[in-house]
């Protein structure tokens, strides 16, 4: 019996945990923010179902005596309530951490980034007035005319990495973040990798033929609330 409370009680730690994230605005931290609400009325399902596991008794067949359960068994239920209620009180007390700008680095591998949309930005027929860092990496990747885009205006947040401008884009979860990052042509001295800015510039053709930003002013700024794009 301890080991099928163990287990619900671990299904209702995570379903409360999972609500408490969504109504203080932190599960945006781990999913995609479009996926949020899928999370949240699953968890919501979970711990309904938890609760009527605990509510419903068992069978009068089930309550007859089959011998006192083993210490093993009461031990092992003890040391899961006591993890699941550390890992639940700890991740509501606790700022959740974000991704850093040395694992952003590391996940990325010079291939263009594979975000939703590109197909749509290859072919032209996106409004890129409200473009990201991640979108704006994918055009970057895969325009076959890119004179098209020069001349445009852009305002975009990120983190400095090596001279260019970067942030990670999460497809569903953190676990999935990919590394969008945008070559600069400006003066970015002073700033260091993981600096949080503000870029405001043009979008160039080098003499390569690749596109660039042209970067007309850069301020630096705290780390956003939401330091992801989706």
């Amino acid at each position: 019996m301890s080991f099928k409370y163990l287990g619900v009680g671990l299904a209702s730690a995570l379903s409360v945990l999972t609500i408490m994230l969504t109504v203080t605005g932190r599960l945006q931290l781990y999913i995609n923010t479009s996926q949020a609400w899928f999370a949240c009325g699953m968890a919501v399902l979970i711990l309904l179902g938890s609760i009527a596991a605990i509510a419903i008794r068992p069978s009068d067949h089930d309550d007859h005596d089959h011998g006192s359960p083993s210490r093993a068994g009461a031990v092992a239920g003890v040391v899961g309530a006591a993890v699941a209620t550390v890992v639940a009180v700890g991740a509501l007390i606790l700022p959740p951490a974000t991704l850093s700008a040395e694992l952003a680095m590391e996940r990325d591998t010079g291939t263009p980034p594979l975000f939703a949309g590109a197909d749509d930005v290859q072919l032209g027929v996106v409004d890129t007035s409200k473009f990201g860092v991640g979108d704006w990496s994918a055009v970057f990747a895969t325009a076959t005319n890119p004179e098209r885009y020069a001349g445009q205006t852009v305002t975009l947040t990120g983190f400095m990495t090596d001279g260019s401008l970067s942030r990670l884009v999460i497809t569903h979860c953190v676990v999935d973040a990919q590394t969008a990052t945008l070559p600069l042509d400006g003066d970015v001295s002073g700033l260091a990798t993981g600096d949080w800015v503000e870029i405001t510039g043009d979008v160039e053709v080098d003499s390569d033929g690749r596109l660039t930003i042209a970067a007309t002013g850069i301020t630096p700024i705290d780390e956003p609330e939401d330091p992801y794009e989706y």
